[in-house]
């Protein structure tokens, strides 16, 4: 105890801590890498040597037989599991020429063990093989890339869902959901003018940060609802919507009041980001786009800069959220405002009917019915 008290002793130890738990995390990585990079040779030798296609639908079951019974403490040798290690190969390996010489002469020997008899040398000219292998492919956990075998058509968007999940650290359920609500085909699809309004690095920054259309299928809302309805129902699952805004969106307020002249308006939704170092203004608007929704924006944009921008932000960017849009109609209203702005749609999967709430007793008569 005398120990724990001593001001030095305790830094120390919160400092051990740290670098254990940092040491917990390498030797993780560590050996999800050196699992991978297993399972990735398992499935290559599957594929270059046919074996599946000689030894016929019996092959993975015997293997997983072999591996088992030699390495009982493992996991990972599952009949299913040895399928995606050849999947896992296969997969990254689409985009590869593959020369094969004449080959190994596998044979299976009726009773007895797998053999196989090395004649062959197999050529193998990766295109993006190495660059893969070297990459981030070896850092996300196995139950992931299964994932993502299982629903991405082609290695740039498996790369997407990998890259993204290595720098927000996603969970399962999180990399699902993302791939449920096609974040790839999302992603940086906004109609904007920041080409022309912003620098150069930040423009890119700050359309890879948008998305069109935004996800709200986790709101329940009912038929002909309000834009207040929709900024309630947003701020109510805050923690959904800021994962559906992406990283680095800091929520500052809702109806953030300005002050401008003798007259206070009100902002709908304001945002801080912090990878793009400024502020982020949200308009929401409960149907189709029209021009002077963005003359609207502007204004809080401009108000923004005046009021609340320091030195050391960059400029505020606006981003209007419209139930339709026409797309020339967008790119001809952000080409006469000066302030950058980004128009994106929304979904939402489910609306109930306008009576619903009605037909619910309320809570009085809840509790009444429940005294009685």
């Amino acid at each position: 105890m005398t120990l724990i008290k001593d001001e030095g002793i305790k830094q120390w130890l919160v400092e051990l801590k740290l670098r254990i738990r940092q040491s917990q995390l390498k030797a993780a990585i560590r050996v999800n890498d050196e699992m991978l990079r297993l399972y990735w040779e398992l499935g290559r030798d599957i594929v270059v040597r046919q074996m599946d296609a000689v030894w016929g639908s019996g092959f993975f079951e015997q293997l997983s037989r072999e591996l088992k019974t030699e390495f009982p403490d493992m996991k990972g040798f599952s009949t299913t599991n040895l399928k995606y290690c050849k999947y896992f190969y296969q997969f990254y390996s689409q985009d590869r020429q593959i020369c094969q010489r004449v080959v190994d002469v596998i044979r299976p020997q009726l009773g007895d063990e797998l053999q196989i008899i090395e004649n062959k040398e197999d050529i193998i000219r990766p295109q993006l093989g190495d660059e893969l292998k070297s990459n981030s492919l070896f850092l996300i956990p196995w139950g992931h890339h299964k994932c993502i075998i299982d629903k991405c058509k082609s290695i740039p968007e498996a790369l997407f869902y990998i890259q993204k999940t290595v720098k927000n650290g996603w969970s399962r359920a999180m990399l699902m959901n993302f791939m449920e609500t096609d974040l790839y085909n999302r992603q940086g699809k906004a109609i904007t003018n920041f080409d022309r309004l912003l620098p150069d690095v930040q423009s890119d920054l700050a359309k890879e940060t948008l998305k069109d259309p935004y996800s709200f299928d986790y709101l329940t809302l009912t038929e002909n609802y309000k834009e207040k309805e929709l900024e309630n129902a947003l701020i109510e699952n805050i923690t959904k919507f800021l994962l559906e805004l992406g990283q680095g969106f800091a929520y500052v307020g809702r109806q953030y009041p300005i002050q401008i002249g003798d007259r206070s308006r009100n902002i709908d939704l304001l945002f801080y980001h912090l990878e793009l170092r400024c502020y982020v203004v949200i308009e929401l608007k409960v149907k189709e786009f029209e021009p002077e929704h963005t003359g609207k924006l502007g204004y809080y944009i401009t108000a923004i800069n005046h009021q609340l921008k320091k030195e050391t932000d960059n400029p505020t960017i606006g981003m209007l959220i419209v139930k339709k849009k026409n797309n020339i109609d967008a790119q001809y209203s952000l080409e006469s405002n000066n302030q950058p702005i980004g128009i994106s749609e929304y979904t939402l999967s489910k609306l109930l009917p306008e009576n619903f709430k009605s037909s619910l007793p309320s809570i009085e008569e809840i509790e009444q019915e429940l005294s009685e």
